[in-house]
């Protein structure tokens, strides 16, 4: 079970948006040495929905490739058909993967049914254990905790990552799957929060940026010394955020190229963070302590 701060890490991208494999594999390095305990790759923050599928199986080889053992990398595939999210999982299959992220099929809206027989048809096809994805802020269709119940009883699915920010399905979800099952925020603000009250991490957008404060602080709330938890959580709030002023991921990859981490690179629909937020981001940069 993957424990702790887990980064939902950016895809680096030139200026002319093909992606920096270089630069990719530097992420890597610095995020093993911070202390991160997972890499989440090409997720929603990875922009998978702009790569294309040979892109995509490259980025999550050359991440594993990098970690070689050194860090669990957990390969982001779900997209709205199961056949291709099947396809995509597959292909990556045999790569030195730990587990796969599968969001909630977007777009499409789902019925309770239809989303546990997509997670069921993913899992019952893959080799590595599966961990759902709820945004329903992004996907317009909330997989509800009834539903994880029951895929909970799949061999291969191991947990879920909630984005909802609602700190009562942390009890709801535990009372109904057992604490075999993992439970990971999926929102920063409220991770702190998710930890104590029994979760076992968080996929993280602000451990782009802050990769050793948000792993201490999930380490800290995973131990249950609240106060603690709460001081080092403190300087990382603002951030939290103003990381999402605009669409995620273009203020985190605004932030991570005003530290010199990543160039200048970000793939249409999305575009550069405007001027008018980029103070407000600046100045939870700073906050953080991060230069």
């Amino acid at each position: 079970m993957f424990k702790g701060s887990l980064v939902a890490l950016v895809t680096p991208m030139g200026p002319d948006g093909a992606v920096d494999f270089g630069c990719l594999e530097r992420l890597v390095d610095w995020h093993v040495a911070e202390g991160t305990g997972a890499l989440v790759i090409a997720g929603t923050t990875g922009e998978s929905a702009t790569l294309s599928r040979d892109e995509h199986i490259e980025v999550i080889r050359v991440a594993a490739a990098r970690a070689a053992g050194r860090i669990p990398v957990i390969a982001g595939t779900g997209s709205n058909s199961t056949a291709q999210t099947i396809d995509l999982s597959c292909a990556v299959g045999k790569l030195p993967i730990a587990a796969y992220l599968v969001v909630v099929p977007y777009y499409n809206k789902p019925t309770q049914e239809g989303m546990y027989q997509h997670f069921c048809a993913v899992a019952d096809a893959v080799e590595h254990p599966l961990m759902l994805y709820n945004v329903p802020g992004r996907t317009a269709a909330d997989l509800k905790p009834a539903t994880v119940a029951r895929l909970a009883a799949h061999p291969r699915i191991m947990g879920i990552k909630d984005a909802t920010g609602d700190l009562g399905r942390v009890a709801q979800l535990r009372g109904l799957v057992g604490e075999g099952f993992a439970l990971y925020s999926g929102d920063d603000a409220t991770a702190r929060g998710f930890l104590l009250l029994g979760g076992q991490g968080v996929v993280s957008v602000t451990a782009n940026v802050a990769p050793a404060a948000m792993a201490r602080m999930c380490e800290v709330a995973l131990a249950g010394r609240a106060a603690e938890a709460a001081a080092l959580d403190e300087p990382l709030t603002t951030l939290h955020h103003e990381l999402f002023a605009e669409s995620n991921p273009i203020p985190v990859k605004w932030a991570l190229q005003r530290m010199g981490r990543i160039p200048a690179g970000i793939r249409l629909p999305l575009t550069p963070l405007s001027e008018a937020a980029r103070p407000q981001v600046e100045a939870a940069l700073r906050q953080a302590g991060i230069a």
